[in-house]
């Protein structure tokens, strides 16, 4: 025989194989049974429950006596016999029949297929702790030898209501990446990026738009995490640390050239469009060739080489230009040398026609214009910290990014330099020992990126999200929408790899009803049954002719768009604040999604008070702020 066509998917393949129906053959050894009961009773009654009959229990025999009765006294008692068997045969044909029809019956009633058109579901209290969102319970053995109850620990994806109503905070700690799509004012500060930075006690890199994660988490992360707290504001002119991105380059190695490279690419391209006129392509080349340049003259005469001074060389007021072509041809770089890659980019300058020429350098200084602000000139002079420190110093570090909004579109090519920086240079190496990843990194670090699509396309984030988390770095990701995040001109495009990177995806009520068909496509397709009954006869009669009942298994998403967008959202007073949590959704890959609470920080007692603690009034200093050694230094 055949094996069954097997097309089971999803719960289908989980669920135990069920076993084969016992019951009516049960049901018909029990009417039998109930017939030789009968006859040996009723013969027993005949004979008044003599003690001849042999023993029994208040006058009740086994069933089987009737048996050995009928070899003993049917030569002299037939005519009992034969009433006492006819009793036990109508008994038994009773039952029978009875089961017979019940078998017809069941045969011939219709049956519910639930994963005819989909099985998508909402996830219980044991689909949510098979995914890691809450602690599993403890186990007969763990509870006989004492071992705690299991911690919750890592980041704030949600919350969900169990059957008692009591809200239980949902938290992943795993290496994967989270990503949110929360509108504009939903509440998402409030219920997962405050949550998390008053919880994560390793190293973290937050962007924070002005500076209110800072003043509400830095306090309790220096002094109840023990983290160095630093407070990267570019443009403000008190309290910032200072970091210097020409002190990450690797001057005097054979990755100098890459390195220069990555980072002219960066600011000359600042939106992340990609190098797209000739213009920028050439800028960009100029810009390595300057910027090696300043390198070597700075290690030479003992100073620093800064962008802002890569600036000044290139509008000195008071000499020629064509007189810094020829320093960069002829200056000895190397041992008295002069270096390839700027004397060949002094020698384009050369070589191409004044007003071509003249186009490019007018291209490369208008990308350096931000570092002619005396401010952030100051705050990017020296490095106070190094990229590295981030997860190999002895404590963890906290860096807070901060733009005031004012501010944010001329410093994004600054941001985003830093960022890019910090991916490069943590994701350096992978060591195995035993056939086992072995960890060289002190602290994992945490990317808490708000909004992180306003940063302009990134390629160095979308490509790192498939093999950063080997190297102890969680990304978690905020954006508005999904339309924010595909955006062909400031977003990732159609194509983008974001969403297939991230294990864990959660949402707040969305404003897009392409967020929301996106939502409703992750959450999957269900079946369901309709009922559908018939009627006929005349309305006034007192009775119908005829009703018939029909059941029929239809598809239906588990969570169609227009549902939700009318998921319940934060509930707000006349001032605009959050008074009462909304509704959100959380999927985590290969498990039904999780229809879940937002978490309210201010509602916690525990968060609330964290929160209180006074920020620092000025940034954390490292003071290792020497330059980075040639053999430590990684590529940009």
């Amino acid at each position: 025989m055949k094996d069954k066509f097997n097309n089971a998917v999803g719960p289908q393949v989980r669920a135990p194989k069920p076993k084969a129906d016992k019951i009516i053959p049960a049901l018909g050894v029990m009417s039998l049974v109930a017939g030789l009961q009968s006859a040996t009773q009723f013969f027993a009654h005949d004979f008044q429950y003599q003690a001849v009959l042999g023993p029994h229990l208040n006058h009740v025999y086994a069933p089987w006596s009737i048996l050995g009765w009928v070899g003993t006294w049917y030569g002299q008692y037939p005519d009992a016999i034969m009433r006492a068997g006819g009793i036990g045969m109508t008994v038994s044909a009773a039952g029978l029949l009875g089961l017979a029809v019940t078998k017809m019956v069941l045969a011939n009633s219709a049956k519910l297929n639930p994963y005819l058109h989909g099985s998508a579901r909402w996830a219980n209290v044991t689909d949510i702790e098979a995914s890691g969102l809450l602690p599993r319970p403890r186990s007969f053995w763990q509870m006989l030898t004492g071992k705690a109850l299991p911690t919750s620990a890592g980041v704030y994806v949600g919350a969900w209501l169990d059957k008692q109503g009591k809200q239980r905070y949902l938290r992943h700690n795993g290496p994967e990446h989270v990503l949110c799509y929360a509108p504009t004012r939903s509440g998402k500060g409030v219920g997962l990026v405050m949550p998390t930075l008053l919880s994560w006690g390793e190293s973290a890199v937050i962007t924070d738009l002005k500076g209110e994660l800072w003043s509400l988490t830095a306090g309790w992360r220096k002094q109840h995490a023990h983290n160095k707290v630093l407070r990267f504001e570019p443009a403000s002119a008190t309290g910032s640390v200072c970091w210097n991105p020409l002190d990450e380059i690797r001057t005097g190695t054979e990755n100098e050239v890459g390195d220069v490279q990555n980072l002219a690419t960066l600011i000359v391209d600042p939106d992340g469009k990609g190098l797209e006129s000739h213009w920028q392509k050439t800028g960009q080349a100029l810009l390595v060739g300057v910027i090696l340049h300043a390198l070597y003259k700075a290690r030479n005469e003992g100073t620093a080489a800064t962008l802002p001074a890569v600036d000044a060389l290139l509008a000195d007021p008071d000499r020629d230009i064509a007189e810094l072509w020829m320093e960069m041809r002829t200056y000895g770089h190397i041992g008295g040398e002069n270096h390839p890659a700027v004397g060949s980019a002094a020698r384009d300058m050369m070589d191409r026609p004044d007003e071509e020429a003249g186009s490019v350098l007018s291209t490369a200084k208008s990308y350096l214009a931000l570092y002619r602000d005396p401010i952030v000139a100051r705050n990017i002079s020296r490095s106070e910290f190094h990229i590295r420190d981030l997860m190999h110093h002895d404590q963890p570090v906290s860096l807070y990014i901060v733009t005031q909004p004012n501010d944010k579109a001329r410093l994004r090519s600054l941001v985003r330099i830093m960022v890019n920086m910090i991916v490069r240079l943590l994701a350096d190496k992978m060591d195995f020992k035993d056939g086992r990843q072995v960890a060289h990194y002190k602290h994992r670090l945490l990317l808490m990126l708000d909004e992180f699509p306003s940063l302009g396309k990134l390629e160095i984030l979308q490509e790192s999200l498939a093999f950063v988390a080997g190297y102890g770095i969680k990304c978690y990701l905020i954006c508005q929408d999904i339309n924010q995040l595909k955006s062909r001109e400031t977003g990732y495009g159609h194509d983008e790899s974001i969403t297939s990177n991230c294990h864990v995806q959660t949402a707040y009520p969305p404003n897009r009803v392409e967020t929301a068909e996106h939502l409703s496509k992750l959450t999957g397709q269900t079946t369901v049954a309709k009922e559908q009954v018939t009627t006929s006869g005349r309305r006034t009669s007192a009775l119908l002719g005829q009703v018939s009942r029909t059941i029929q298994e239809v598809q239906r998403p588990l969570l169609t768009p227009d549902e939700c967008l009318r998921m319940p959202g934060a509930i707000k007073n006349a001032s605009g604040d959050i008074d009462e949590a909304g509704d959100m959704v959380v999927y985590v890959a290969g498990y039904p999604a999780i229809y879940g609470k937002q978490p309210l920080y201010f509602k916690d007692p525990v968060f609330q008070a964290r929160a209180a603690i006074p920020a620092p009034q000025n940034s954390d200093k490292l003071l290792h702020v020497h330059a980075v050694p040639a053999a430590e230094a990684i590529t940009i």
